[in-house]
């Protein structure tokens, strides 16, 4: 059998891919989702109720469809990371990621000896299709997609260095935790905000790597779209149902608060 192919890999073509976070934590839910149309979902595993087993689920539930899944880990702890190459995942987003440092460690828990220190599970795992894969051992790495997540003022301040780490494919800006942490909480389009994601953005291109965003509101995603990213989440699925359902009841009743993102979204 073939090494599978990455389609979130292959999709970073230079056309901007758009995307939605999976939030729920079941597979029916993520399922629906790979049907609309979205060219990817973030499934998270860092805030939302998710364990090895439903991403799993999910992975299942959304592979027959065009939209490709990408995982994202809940901390950096190469344990985990295996275990989710193991069931299948070929793309993973790791949040907080500050220094090159801990973007080599990253890599590294990618990679078998000798480029790195994964463990190896042979015949036990889904990403082998159980030991069904040829050299899957040495040729794994072909078809894994690491995005690392800058989140902070350090990170941006070591984005360059960042970017240009062997093995990151990939940068994604998280411009809540960003703003934040610089002292602009739910406002991530101030002007000090924006210039650090524009930053962002061109060092990573310098270094040749593709960059993406979150961006739910559609002033911010056709933004960033003409800026450059390659890749923009425009929709959190949790959301989506929450306000579509506010929408629906207020049709019915004068008495339902519209909610206030915390977000700045």
């Amino acid at each position: 059998m073939e090494l599978p192919q990455n389609p979130f890999q292959r999709s970073l073509d230079g056309n901007t891919r758009y995307g939605c976070w999976a939030g729920f934590g079941t597979g029916y839910a993520t399922e629906i989702l790979a049907t609309t149309g979205f060219d990817w979902l973030l499934i998270d595993g860092e805030h939302a109720p998710n364990t090895v087993p439903s991403i799993l689920s999910q992975l299942q539930a959304v592979a027959p469809y065009s939209s490709a899944p990408v995982v994202r880990t809940v901390n950096h702890d190469p344990a985990l990371i295996k275990q989710l190459l193991d069931i299948g995942a070929q793309t993973l987003m790791i949040p907080m990621v500050d220094t090159a440092e801990q973007a080599a460690r990253l890599v590294a828990a990618t990679r078998y000896p000798p480029n790195g220190f994964r463990g190896v599970g042979g015949g036990l795992t889904r990403a082998t299709r159980w030991d069904s894969v040829e050299n899957y051992l040495a040729r794994a790495h072909e078809e894994l997609c690491l995005i690392v997540q800058v989140e902070s003022r350090t990170g941006v301040d070591n984005a360059e260095a960042i970017a240009a780490t062997e093995g990151v494919d990939a940068v994604f800006v998280g411009p809540v935790d960003l703003s934040t942490g610089v002292g602009h909480a739910g406002n991530p389009n101030h002007s000090d905000v924006q210039a650090m994601i524009r930053r962002t953005l061109e060092v990573t291109h310098a270094a040749g790597k593709a960059a993406g965003i979150l961006a739910p509101a559609e002033a911010d995603a056709r933004r960033y779209a003409q800026w450059g990213f390659d890749f923009i989440a425009v929709g959190i699925d949790i959301s989506l149902l929450h306000q579509a359902a506010i929408d629906t009841i207020s049709r019915y009743k004068s008495d339902i608060p519209q909610p206030k993102s915390s977000l700045g979204y």
